[in-house]
Parts: C-alpha cells; structure tokens; sequence
C-alpha cells in the first residue's frame, strides 16, 4: 500500500509541476499582462475623431498619436526593445499585415524627423487602418 500511495503522490506532483511550466509558457507568449481594451478603444476613437479632411496638419497628428497607442501597447503587452521598431519586431508573430503596420510607423518617422512633409487624406486613412489592425492584433482593441 506504501509503494502504490508514494506513486499517486509522485504523479500528483509531476502534473502539478507541468501545469505550471505550461502555464507560465503560455501565459510569457501573451507578452504580459492583459490590456484595458475600453481605455484603448476610447483612445483609438479620440484619435479617429481628430482626423479632418481637409486640415493637413490633423494629418500628422493622427498618425502621430496612433503610433503613440501602439507602442503603449506594446509595452503594456511586454514586448521587449529599447526603440518602437524593436517592439514591433518582438511582436513580429502578432502582425496580421506586418507590411501595412511597418509602412504606417515609417511615414511616423517621416512626419517626425523631416520637415516639409505633405501626405494626403487617403495616404493618412491607410496608415490609420494600419494602426487600428495592429491594435486589434496586439488585443488592445
């Protein structure tokens, strides 16, 4: 009776033990902890509201302001790296359309490092598509 008790309580721990590992493996490749999706999408949509067609400048701040979201994201989400694009890289398996979002955080970086920058409204809605996939494929929105 001894040996048979000692072999229950052997497998009991094992599984025990192997719960957790796949637990704590499964809960580090969601990145960390869960997002306020509501915040996010009250976010998201201050953003969208601050698009008008026809003042440029709201272009940039749009597309300024997404890029912004997303990189709190994913911070929150745990993604590792010292710059936005190291993040992005580290959530390279999240992306649904990895070209969209990396060509929308380029015209961030050309809105932000050079001067003169004109973009027009439909290059803008794209870029804001972008963002709003991404946010979704991160789960803040």
């Amino acid at each position: 009776m001894d040996s048979s008790w000692l072999m229950v309580t052997f497998l009991i721990v094992i599984l025990l033990v192997g719960g957790s590992i796949l637990f704590l493996i499964g809960y580090g490749r969601k990145g960390g902890s869960q997002l306020d999706q509501e915040r996010y999408r009250r976010s998201w949509l201050t953003i969208e509201r601050q698009l008008v067609r026809h003042q440029e400048a709201s272009f940039h701040l749009v597309v300024l302001n997404a890029d912004k979201l997303l990189d709190q994201a994913l911070k929150q989400r745990g993604f590792k790296g010292e710059t936005m694009g190291d993040r992005m890289k580290a959530a390279k398996q999240s992306w649904t359309s990895a070209n969209n979002i990396w060509t929308a955080h380029k015209l961030r970086n050309r809105i932000a490092h050079e001067t003169d920058v004109r973009i027009d409204y439909d290059t803008v809605r794209r870029a804001l598509a972008a963002y709003k996939q991404a946010l979704k494929d991160v789960g803040a929105i």
